[in-house]
């Protein structure tokens, strides 16, 4: 007991939220509980190995964050620092327009929860700025929070009280990644100034909040209205050989053996496993797509129609599974490619290993701001976003612009913002 106790201690003592843990604890972890694939793995023929690429990626990441951090480097200003007293105020600003754009969509009657094809039928321009209500409030709260002289457990309240309504707001869009940017970000800051986090407390709130967003999901699905054909179930109509649809069904019946809110405890990193094995064994027989899922990132916002970076990684991976019978996405649905799996369809080891490197680099060029002026600076702030959007970017990719857009604001603004004695100048 005693022996337990000292363990226990010194895994507290872990800083949860530093560069050289957070990120690979979540990555590791994402792809630990998708080993218990429940056979899917077998029911989607999968061959390829995926961890060669997911410990290169590691590596990288790890040689960025230590080189930075030995150097003590930090995030220059690009000789942009007169603009530092405007940022809040510019935060401010697209607060006001996020908020008129959401209130604009949901009163014509946007509310993606209700169905997934209304969720994907939202007004694109309204959608795209609606981000900007909980992106402002996230950084004002946080801002406002770090700067707190004395933060009391009633003031933390009053701040968490604020994040849950912004939340409930997005809820009702039926989008999961907003809320958990804002739940960690939070969690981070909250870890800054409030109470340290510990590691055992962290792995408690973590398996709740995976458990609540993958029930959610869960509940998603099970509440289709499936007369819709945008919510069709039906398998492609493939032929096959008397071996392959016997091989076929086996997996089946084992997978359905399994409960339906079991399968959905960890349905999203079993799926990414699936899809990032899928991408390898794609760039084997077609090669690498040479930074067509990039470019898709910006063609998104062209004239006419557009194949989004997603829809394009359901095209990929269907090309394979639609030959066993089963497909991994439902048509006309777009796939989380995980980063690893997004870097790798457009260059294979070389991109990934460049990704991870420029991860490590930029995260640690933050950190080192924080540590160098203290927790009670905008760095903060920017520290918890940009490691947190980061880190849930190892699942959906990092492919939508506006996340893209978001991060670069937060970095240029960590940069040139003016930091005296640990207050923000503005």
């Amino acid at each position: 007991m005693k022996n337990l106790k000292e363990i226990l201690t010194k895994v507290n003592r872990i800083d949860m939220f530093s560069p050289y843990f957070f990120l690979p604890f979540i990555l590791v972890l994402y792809f630990f509980t998708s080993l218990f694939d429940w056979h899917k793995f077998e029911m989607f023929n999968i061959r390829v190995s995926i961890w060669p690429v997911l410990i290169l990626a590691l590596v990288c990441y790890y040689i960025g964050v230590y080189i930075i951090d030995k150097l003590e480097w930090t995030i220059p200003s690009f000789g942009l620092s007169f603009l530092g007293k405007y940022v809040i105020h510019f935060i401010i600003f697209l607060t006001i327009l996020g908020l008129g754009s959401y209130l604009m969509m949901i009163f014509g009657g946007g509310l993606g929860i209700s169905d997934e094809e209304n969720r994907r039928n939202l007004d694109p321009k309204l959608n795209f700025f609606s981000q900007l209500l909980w992106f402002g409030v996230l950084l004002l709260l946080s801002y406002k929070m770090i700067l707190e002289k004395k933060m009391t457990w009633k003031k933390a309240f009053v701040y968490g009280s604020i994040f849950a309504v912004v939340m409930f707001l997005f809820l009702l869009m039926g989008y999961r990644t907003p809320l958990i940017i804002m739940l960690f970000t939070g969690i981070i800051i909250f870890h800054f100034v409030v109470k340290r986090v510990k590691l055992t407390w962290f792995l408690s709130a973590l398996f709740v909040i995976a458990v609540a967003f993958s029930m959610f999901g869960f509940i998603r699905v099970l509440t289709e209205d499936t007369t819709k054909d945008f919510n069709n179930r039906d398998q492609p109509d493939v032929e096959l050989t008397v071996e392959e649809r016997e091989r076929l069904l086996t997996a089946e019946q084992k997978v359905n053996l399994t409960p339906k809110w079991m399968l959905a405890l960890n349905e999203v990193s079993v799926t990414g496993h699936i899809v990032l094995s899928k991408i390898i064994e794609y760039t084997q027989k077609e090669d690498t797509l040479n930074g067509e899922i990039h470019r898709g990132i910006f063609n998104t916002i062209l004239p006419g129609e557009q194949i989004s970076p997603r829809m394009k990684v359901t095209e990929v991976v269907n090309s394979l599974s639609v030959e066993g019978g089963k497909f991994i996405t439902r048509e006309s649905r777009t796939t989380t490619p995980t980063f690893i799996g997004q870097l790798f369809l457009d260059g294979g080891y070389l991109l990934v290993a460049i990704g991870f490197l420029l991860y490590g680099v930029l995260i640690s060029l933050i950190y080192n701001k924080v540590k160098q002026v203290g927790i009670r600076s905008f760095h903060s702030v920017a520290y918890a976003f940009v490691i947190t959007v980061f880190t849930v970017s190892m699942h959906t990719g990092l492919l939508d612009l506006i996340f893209i857009l978001m991060l670069g604001f937060v970095i240029i603004a960590s940069s040139v913002i003016k930091t005296d004695r640990n207050r923000l100048q503005y």
